[in-house]
């Protein structure tokens, strides 16, 4: 375990993610807030995380085959460029219109970013210690989560939403800064993102996340209206149990095997959800979310990194790909699932199917545990 994890290019690295996603934080809900103050309707206001959304997941598919032919330096600083210069924008125009083409080009930018940072740490990293070098990247990219999403909506407040819209056009263009600093990567042939779907090695993993992802999806939207007073405090155990806990698998992985901590994972996950059965405790609400923030965490960094190690360097693109499309389709299918099943349930017994989503799929986990299998090429 001598081997290196930090190095000048990972850290320069992480700076340029650091900025990249306290943009996207930053302004998660400060842009619906300023598409209704110049406008825009409650569905309005919707819509403009949702055309975000929607172009991070078309981005995602994209990004390894732009990789493979622009190479990483080139790509990155695209992504960084689509993220900041439409933040930028919206300080001179005032109209939804304009919210929304910002919102669609900043979606691009982030779903480069969110599929390029860990195929970058995967390739920076040797296999020894690239567990912990995600679970790193985890904390760098998660502190904007726990920090910047509160603080946007603060700082809207306080100075206004052009000075907001500032500062996080700076923080995303300030990395450009880093990239010539980071090494030139040739471009070649990569895994595309259909021969990942074909390789079981890569979607049992993905599934099973999904699960996850969606119940946290729920989880993210609806706790809020369910636990009303504790939902703040209740939703800050969930980020920082599951921050810390990606770099603490991360490196357990590391001398362990990443696999083995998958099912436990996903198990505590399920468990840390049947708490909100108890809606009026709030000891129970804050409890069981810190317990799924762990699980939750947990599964986070040992399905990334089992599927970055069943693939060869030419699939690190794909696989993170895979994994994050696993992530955003989770939360927004979770959500819109959730409402539905919710208004005929009520919140208790929705909570409920949650968990068991997620207890259903730790057979398929086990399985995935059992095999052993074959790099996809």
């Amino acid at each position: 375990m001598s081997e290196r994890i930090m190095s000048r290019a990972l850290a320069l690295m992480f700076v340029a993610f650091l900025g990249a996603m306290t943009n996207i934080h930053l302004l998660l809900s400060v842009v619906p807030l300023y598409a209704t103050s110049i406008g825009a309707s409650g569905i309005g206001a919707g819509l403009a995380t949702g055309v975000l959304m929607l172009s991070t997941v078309a981005a995602e598919f994209a990004t390894p085959r732009l990789v493979a032919r622009f190479g990483d330096r080139v790509v990155l600083a695209a992504g960084l460029i689509l993220l900041g210069v439409p933040t930028a924008l919206l300080t001179v125009s005032s109209t939804v219109a304009t919210v929304f083409a910002a919102s669609v080009v900043r979606g691009l930018g982030f779903g480069i970013i969110v599929v390029l940072g860990p195929a970058l740490v995967a390739s920076l990293v040797g296999p020894k210690r690239r567990g912990e070098a995600l679970g790193l990247y985890g904390i760098v990219v998660g502190v904007p989560a726990v920090v910047a999403l509160p603080l946007g909506i603060w700082l809207a407040g306080q100075v206004g939403y052009r000075a907001v819209f500032v500062a996080a056009a700076v923080l995303a263009l300030a990395g450009l800064a880093v990239v010539p600093a980071l090494p030139r990567s040739n471009p070649e042939p990569s895994v595309g993102i259909i021969a990942g779907l074909r390789t079981g090695g890569l979607v049992r993993p993905a599934i099973v996340f999904l699960s996850i992802t969606m119940t946290a999806g729920a989880i993210i939207t609806f706790l809020p209206l369910a636990a009303h007073g504790i939902s703040p405090a209740a939703l800050l155990c969930l980020s920082a149990g599951a921050t810390l806990t990606r770099w603490w698998v991360g490196r357990h992985g590391d001398r362990h095997g990443a696999a083995r901590l998958f099912v436990p994972g996903v198990a505590v996950s399920a468990a840390g959800v049947l708490a909100l059965l108890l809606l009026g405790s709030p000891v129970a609400v804050l409890a069981g979310m810190a317990v799924f923030g762990l699980g939750f965490g947990a599964a986070q960094a040992a399905s990334l990194t089992v599927m970055f190690e069943r693939v060869p360097p030419a699939g690190f693109g794909t696989a993170s790909a895979l994994w994050n499309l696993a992530y955003d389709a989770g939360l927004g299918l979770g959500a819109t699932a959730f409402g539905v099943l919710a208004a005929k349930t009520g919140y208790p017994a929705a909570f409920a199917c949650g968990a068991a989503l997620i207890a259903a799929a730790i057979p398929l986990a086990i399985r995935d545990g059992a095999k052993t299998p074959v790099p996809v090429k």
